[in-house]
């Protein structure tokens, strides 16, 4: 037996094995202020502590010795001298804004456009969910494997915070709008990422008991998916060694460390994987034990995306806490960067909180809840899995292959499978600003695709090319150039290559 305390009116006993649920929960105004304070202030404070370590540790973790700097005038370095570190955020608030300008019920395209559109830079599968909208290939295709090929990677999990903090104990509330915004970009274990995150968000209003919401929130998660069984795992390893959050680490590196779909980290040390990098946010949480500062540390020294990890630790946290309970150690140089618009905005911290506080109200009123003078009623739902999703489904990395060659007429090869994808660029040389090349592919002696590089880099397409589902066996991938610029030409740099059996590894 075991207790767990929900904030509010409520509070249960956990038989072994049962759930618990309360099914309104009443708080204060000031508290859910508060709490979605809390959770915007610790996304950024995470981001920030652990900016100056991302992907510096690729498949390993940073050692104890190592310092990581902390001090009052972080925050302000980074928001003068390098403020695309905030994407985690920004980005978010590319959706909180849509739905400030066209209300709660704005349509998937709606925020797609906005992000598409938008002045920052871009990666992975932002990145490539931007070039399929301004191509006309929307959500849900945008963000699918066949249109995708970082569909996995952690993009929706790091953008996912504001369905969660607009959805105060509605967990199932936070999964219908990660539905909406998710699949822009994401899709499978990549857009559970961002539900499971979400879901610890909108928990973190109810309970104060971080086993609880770890464990709770992976109800919205399809038992089936790689996903959930990743973050079961690093649940089960880290109660087998409680007091030793390496000893997990090395484990689910061991079982989950393999990405199968990002061009850029298939057989790399390089994971951008959700499922992973979810993994190190948990271990932060639960050998944090409510400790803000172990939280951050724990998150970031994991390793890989490790800005991103401690900034979802960190808000998560931040929101159980509330704002005010954040140690003022870590919210040193907090309030100076709080009235400044992040990059590509026009929109603060103190914004935020405002906004995030007013559609939370909304939300509540939306679903069975209530508000009533200074208090807020919360009818809290009871987490469902969202629908199954698998990415990549019958295709198992084979080869990664060094291409190392540009080309400006015509580039050929080969490959043993069922599918690739090909990393590169297209270089303008002399060309215009808005050069694009226009370039076919022939699989097999037959045209499959006429496709567009643009040269500039926030258009850019990731990767140049890629194929799957071919039947498996023997394929010729021949590409010609339409049109030229001078001295502009096509870099090719890494062949993946997909089977429809996994490798068999001899010894």
């Amino acid at each position: 037996m075991r207790n767990v305390k929900i904030v509010g009116i409520a509070v249960l006993v956990l038989l072994a094995g049962a759930t618990l649920f309360a099914e309104r929960v009443t708080i204060s105004k000031e508290t859910l202020r508060d709490k979605i304070r809390g959770g915007w202030a610790g996304q950024t404070i995470g981001c920030t502590f652990g900016g100056p370590t991302e992907f510096r540790f690729r498949s390993t973790f940073i050692p104890d010795y190592m310092p990581i700097e902390w001090n009052e005038g972080l925050m302000k370095w980074w928001y003068e001298n390098a403020p695309g570190l905030y994407d985690d955020i920004y980005m978010d608030l590319t959706f909180v804004e849509v739905f400030e300008s066209q209300g709660l019920d704005a349509p998937a395209e709606a925020f797609a456009r906005a992000f598409a559109n938008a002045e920052y830079r871009l990666w992975h599968a932002n990145q490539a969910a931007r070039y399929n909208i301004l191509r006309g290939v929307m959500p849900p295709k945008s963000g699918h494997w066949i249109y995708n090929p970082h569909a996995e990677d952690i993009d929706f999990q790091i953008e996912a915070d504001f369905a969660g903090l607009m959805s105060p104990g509605m967990v199932n509330t936070a999964s219908e709008i990660c539905d909406r915004v998710g699949h822009i970009m994401n899709y499978g274990d990549g857009w559970y990422g961002g539900v499971y995150v979400a879901a610890m968000y909108s928990l973190a209003f109810v309970s104060d008991d971080i086993d609880y919401v770890v464990n709770e929130a992976l109800r919205a998660i399809p038992e089936e998916s790689q996903f959930r069984q990743c973050i079961a795992d690093t649940i089960q390893w880290s109660r087998e060694n409680p007091e030793n959050w390496k000893a997990t680490w090395f484990k689910v590196q061991e079982k989950w460390g393999g990405d199968v779909g990002c061009p850029d980290g298939v057989f790399t040390t390089f994971n951008i994987d959700a499922k992973i990098n979810s993994a190190w946010i948990i271990l932060g949480l639960l050998y944090g034990d409510g400790d803000y500062g172990k939280t951050l540390s724990i998150s970031t020294r994991a390793g890989d995306d490790s800005d991103c990890n401690p900034a979802s630790a960190g808000g998560i946290l931040g929101a159980m806490l509330g704002y005010k309970k954040i140690p003022d150690y870590w919210k040193q140089g907090l309030s100076e960067v709080e009235p400044i618009d992040f990059k590509y905005t026009t929109i603060s911290l103190n914004d935020t909180y405002d906004m995030s506080f007013r559609h939370a109200l909304k939300v509540i009123e939306g679903n069975g809840g209530r508000v009533d003078g200074d208090s807020v009623e919360i009818e809290v739902q009871e987490p469902k899995a969202v629908p199954l999703e698998v990415g990549f489904e019958g295709h198992y990395p084979s080869e990664r292959r060094s291409m190392g060659t540009r080309f400006i007429n015509e580039a050929s090869f080969e490959i043993e499978g069922v599918g690739f994808s090909l990393t590169g660029a297209a270089r303008r040389g002399d060309a215009a600003e808005g050069f694009e090349f226009e370039v076919e592919m022939y699989i097999d002696g037959k045209l499959t695709e006429t496709t567009l590089l643009p040269t500039r880099y926030i258009r850019r397409k990731t990767p140049v090319f890629w194929r799957y589902q071919l039947p498996q066996g023997r394929h010729v991938v021949r590409l010609k150039v339409l049109n030229q610029a001078a001295n502009a030409a096509i870099e090719l740099n890494d062949l993946i290559v997909y089977s429809d059996k996994p490798v068999e590894i001899k010894h």
